[in-house]
């Protein structure tokens, strides 16, 4: 009797700030026709659950959205990926599911992505210029959350641009100050790639692009689009995706 093939890798994808899940639809079918389970998460107060939105929200409960899904769907093998400031969530993710639950993960994938060393937050990265201007905007909400930027930012314009502005949602402010704890060595015994999209690239991601460059263990792909590649490139960001599970 021949041996039972191992089961193909499963992808998790997790949306980056004032997104949702909503920003992977056409990705997710191009992963399940490459033979693969693909499921995206939508975190805690925005997208489809924006109505959740409250100083109840932290980067914890981020973290604890994906691996719920990861433990209810009983996943394993998973490729988790995540954009943007979601690199801080699937941080924290695999940091914990390490722990908990080894053989579970099989690959990080950070997409223009948020790369965080232990005690950062999201912000920590950023220019003070920008957090004072993230903070003072969450003054019109008390506090609760920020608005999102326009979606020509993420180098989207016509029907695109149009699309995601009409989808983001604000994001919650508690997310954007809080540090993570996490064991580097831990996560980085993890296969961990890191997809560059230049084009043009996003001001806020250029500590990240300069770690990967200069840290061990990254593999370094790239995009020739901007930071929504999902949008913006469906068809090449899925192939390399691909790639990574037959790595």
């Amino acid at each position: 009797m021949s041996p039972t093939p191992p089961n193909p890798p499963v992808f998790v994808l997790v949306h980056g700030a004032w997104h949702g899940a909503w920003c992977w639809r056409r990705v997710l079918p191009l992963l399940r026709a490459g033979g693969h389970e693909a499921h995206a998460v939508t975190l805690t107060g925005v997208g489809e659950r924006a109505h959740l939105l409250s100083e109840r929200v932290t980067l914890q409960t981020h973290i604890d959205d994906v691996i719920g899904l990861i433990t209810a769907e009983e996943l394993r093998n998973v490729v988790l990926v995540g954009h943007s400031f979601a690199g801080l969530v699937i941080t924290g993710v695999a940091d914990a599911l390490l722990q908990r639950a080894p053989g579970v993960l099989r690959d990080l994938v950070y997409l223009d992505a948020l790369v965080p060393r232990p005690g950062e937050s999201w912000s920590s990265t950023h220019t003070p210029e920008t957090v004072a201007a993230r903070v003072g905007a969450a003054q019109a909400s008390g506090g609760l959350s920020f608005p999102p930027p326009d979606a020509a930012a993420f180098g989207l314009d016509g029907a695109d641009r149009d699309w995601v502005n009409r989808r983001q949602t604000p994001q919650p402010l508690a997310v954007y100050q809080a540090p993570l704890a996490f064991d580097a060595q831990r996560v980085a015994s993890l296969p961990r790639s890191f997809i560059d999209c230049p084009q043009p690239a996003l001001a806020t991601i250029a500590v990240s692009r300069e770690r990967v460059r200069s840290e061990p263990g990254w593999r370094l792909l790239s995009l020739p689009t901007g930071h929504d590649p999902m949008v913006s490139a469906p068809e090449a960001l899925s192939a390399l995706l691909l790639d990574i599970a037959r790595a």
